[in-house]
């Protein structure tokens, strides 16, 4: 025991020099950010496969699609459609009601659409349709309910998801129905000009 207190600080003084050596190697390392993580895979594309709007002709968007940053952050995980209480409310297309009932109070259909990963929500609603039903695009679900707990006018808040993550619902509609111009007047042809 008497050896190993007197040999200590020479082992100590022939280590010195080969930790100064290697610590400017290790140093990095040990002060460098954790590697960023994977990113995530790429989502595939949604199907611009609706027929129709969920409520009206082309109503009003009044709140857009808004992604959280994170899975339990902030956002607005769909679209919120100027509806008046009693609107008609259709699948934008074909599925299979998964689930039409309440939550929180609040009436909710859900349809997973035919041939894809994707599934539509819709609310507040009083549901017309059952679990497991089939529907078709433009099919009535349900009607819209007088609610003041979302909206600051009467909506329906349209949803899409794939899984648990939320996607923009207006991306499932096709040009021709999204962006739908003004009409346009056409030449009248054969007619003959006021004199």
């Amino acid at each position: 025991m008497r050896h190993a207190k007197r040999y200590a600080p020479v082992c100590l003084l022939l280590l010195l020099p080969l930790a100064v050596t290697l610590l400017p190697l290790l140093a990095p390392w040990a002060w460098a950010d954790p590697p960023p993580a994977p990113a995530p895979p790429p989502q595939a594309p949604v199907p611009a496969l609706a027929r129709t709007w969920p409520v009206g002709i082309r109503p009003w968007v009044l709140r857009g699609w808004e992604p959280p940053a994170t899975v339990y952050g902030s956002g607005h995980r769909g679209v919120d459609l100027a509806a008046p209480a009693g609107s008609p409310v259709r699948a934008v297309a074909p599925g299979r009601v998964s689930f039409a009932g309440r939550v929180a109070g609040r009436g909710v259909v859900s349809v997973e659409l035919t041939g894809t990963d994707l599934r539509t929500t819709y609310e507040p609603v009083t549901a017309s349709v059952r679990k497991g039903e089939e529907v078709r695009a433009g099919e009535t679900v349900g009607t819209t309910e007088a609610t003041d707990t979302h909206c600051a006018t009467p909506c329906l808040h349209w949803g899409l998801l794939r899984g648990n993550t939320y996607l923009d619902p207006l991306s499932l509609l096709p040009p021709w129905l999204l962006h739908r111009g003004p009409p346009r007047l056409l030449p009248v042809l054969g007619v003959p000009l006021p004199s």
